[in-house]
C-alpha cells in the first residue's frame, strides 16, 4: 500500500521509510489553487430553456397516469382554469375525497399538475409543459409510423418479377 501511494505521488514518505523498502519518492507536483475561482471547464445553461428528454420510467409514468379516464378528466378540469382545490374537485366525482387524492397523486408523480398549498386545501395546477412533452413525444411516434408505412407501400407499389 506505501509503494501504490508513493508511486502516485500521494504520500511524501521519509527517506528511511522509502530506503527500507528500495523506492525512490516520486516528487509531487506543486498545487496551485485559485480561491474563489471557476472550474476550468464549465457549463452553464438555463434550466428553463434547456429541453430534456424524458427517460423511459417518465414517459411509463405519464402515460400510466393519462390511462385513466378519470386522471384524464382531473387533467382537463385543471388545465381550463383557475387552480382548484382537491375537495371541490372530489365533489365532482362519485368517489370518495380519498380516491381524488390518490389519483391527483398520481398526476402529480407523472408532472402533469402541482399542489400547492392555501390554508388548509391543496390546490392543483395543471402542468401545460409536461402534457406538450407527451404530445411531442406522440409526434415523433407518428412520423415514424408514417414513415413505415410509406416504406411499406413502396414496396408494395413495386412490380414483382414473375418466373
Amino acid at each position: 500500500m506505501v509503494k501504490a501511494e508513493v508511486e502516485l505521488g500521494k504520500q511524501d514518505p521519509s527517506p528511511s521509510l522509502c530506503s527500507g523498502f528500495g523506492m525512490t519518492p516520486v516528487p509531487r507536483p506543486p498545487i496551485r489553487r485559485r480561491p474563489c475561482a471557476p472550474p476550468s471547464v464549465s457549463l452553464i445553461y438555463n434550466h428553463m430553456v434547456v429541453c430534456h428528454e424524458l427517460s423511459d420510467a417518465e414517459v411509463d409514468r405519464l402515460f400510466r397516469a393519462l390511462a385513466d379516464a378519470t386522471r384524464r378528466d382531473i387533467v382537463a378540469r385543471v388545465l381550463t382554469g383557475e387552480p382548484v382545490s382537491v375537495s371541490d374537485l372530489a365533489a365532482r366525482y362519485d368517489m370518495s375525497f380519498a380516491a381524488v387524492q390518490k389519483h391527483v397523486a398520481v398526476l402529480e408523480g407523472a408532472g402533469l399538475v402541482t399542489k400547492h398549498p392555501r390554508g388548509r386545501e391543496r390546490l392543483v395546477r395543471g402542468n401545460p409543459e409536461r402534457l406538450a412533452r407527451a404530445r411531442d413525444l406522440l409526434t415523433q411516434l407518428e412520423g415514424l409510423w408514417r414513415a413505415r408505412f410509406s416504406q411499406l407501400d413502396a414496396v408494395l407499389a413495386e412490380p414483382t418479377i414473375e418466373d
